[in-house]
């Protein structure tokens, strides 16, 4: 990329750029602000593949801020902002929450918390988004390269990063750097993306009375023994890996053998080799599941059917330890006093990982937990660091224009 491999410019000195200082300045006015548009762009639905409401609200603010701000083919939000030669570093926020329900849901306060699905993974982000683009804009930042703020589709669930995909893609050979920004937290940087591979299995058979058909092959049962087989597969802890059966379906009448049983898992590894393994192992233990109801069922029984089916695949990749990209964060760090660690996930940060872009994964400010529960919090007490560390970080890698 084209940030040397010695930061010029140390955020000591950063800070004090007029420029900057407004811009950091908007920042802690509008603390307050950032809180309510989290909280309004949470309680609008966006399920995977169902982000347009979002997107559109998030366009919207945007512009209000002076941005200009688009939504390309995916339906994810895109604005630009001018560099010299049209290379970029992409700041992007997923736009998803994984927990989504169809019908808006009400964020509630309890003293500093605020509690729904979807606050902090990843309103959270998308505050941080908005609020890092508004306050460049208000302070009349410009850099070297040029910045594209991106509030992104598809990183949850069965979207397969399509949002990312798509973003990299266009953007290509210009593309120097990348920023996810993910949840809260501001105790880690995200330098390895985690491969997964996610699969829904059908298991298929003939149906019938509970009575009358009793003894046929029942695709529940075959699924109920293939699981425990699944869930008995040792996973090895170096590479780590995991697997993660997220989702079941199945049967119409607590009366009727059903002729339909389906499961999704959800595979993931540090390593390739291990991941290979772990999917063959998989795969067996539902063949072995099926085949054991089979054996179990009346002669003469039609046979039962399996069928896998990809639901996506997150590539792998790692940032170099000696990345001008890493190197800007870890000196930003140095100086708001944060020891933050490094770490794997999986994340929109997989895809420029895997093409050897350089990117990372950060957190939007303050703290959360529950992700993926109907649980989920936030607390926006130290959001500022967050918003300042993202903001000089991306300074520093952007440039600032003179």
């Amino acid at each position: 990329m084209a940030v040397p491999a010695q930061i010029p410019v140390r955020p000591e000195r950063l800070v004090h750029e007029p420029r900057v200082a407004r811009a950091l300045a908007w920042l802690h006015s509008h603390e307050s602000w950032i809180t309510e548009q989290q909280i309004r762009l949470t309680e609008i639905p966006a399920p995977p593949f169902g982000e347009e409401r979002r997107a559109r609200a998030v366009a919207d603010l945007l512009a209000e801020c002076g941005c200009q701000a688009a939504i390309d083919e995916t339906g994810s939000v895109v604005a630009e902002s001018g560099g010299g030669d049209g290379r970029v570093v992409l700041v992007s926020a997923h736009l998803d929450t994984a927990l989504a329900p169809e019908a808006p849901v009400r964020v509630r306060r309890d003293g500093t918390r605020l509690w729904a699905p979807g606050i902090s993974d990843n309103g959270a982000g998308i505050a941080a988004l908005v609020a890092v683009a508004a306050a460049s804009r208000a302070a009349e930042i410009t850099t070297r390269l040029g910045i594209v703020f991106a509030a992104n589709v598809g990183e949850e669930g069965e979207g397969n990063l399509r949002g990312m995909r798509a973003l990299v893609a266009h953007y290509g050979r210009r593309l120097e750097a990348a920023i996810a920004i993910d949840g809260a937290s501001i105790t880690h940087i995200t330098t390895a993306g985690i491969a997964s591979r996610r699969f829904e299995v059908a298991i298929n058979g003939p149906g019938g009375h509970s009575w009358a058909s009793a003894g046929a092959p029942n695709p529940i049962h075959a699924l109920g023994r293939a699981i425990a087989r699944i869930v008995a597969i040792p996973l090895p802890k170096n590479p780590r890996s995991s697997l993660n059966i997220g989702a079941i379906e199945g049967g119409g009448a607590v009366n009727a053998i059903p002729s339909r049983a389906a499961m999704k898992i959800d595979l993931r590894s540090e390593s390739e080799p291990a991941f290979d393994t772990l999917e063959s192992e998989f795969r067996r233990a539902v063949e072995l599941g099926a085949v054991a109801e089979r054996e179990e069922a009346r002669n003469g029984s039609p046979p039962l059917a399996v069928e896998f089916c990809p639901l996506g695949s997150r590539p792998a990749g790692r940032l170099s330890s000696q990345s001008p990209l890493l190197k800007a964060i870890r000196e930003v760090d140095r100086f708001l006093g944060l020891d933050s660690r490094l770490q794997a996930a999986s994340t929109d940060a997989n895809i420029p990982l895997s093409l050897g872009i350089p990117a990372v994964a950060l957190g939007g400010g303050g703290t959360g937990g529950g992700a993926h529960t109907n649980e989920e919090w936030y607390d926006a007490a130290s959001r500022m660091t967050g918003l300042e560390r993202i903001l000089l970080a991306l300074l520093l890698v952007a440039g600032l224009a003179a």
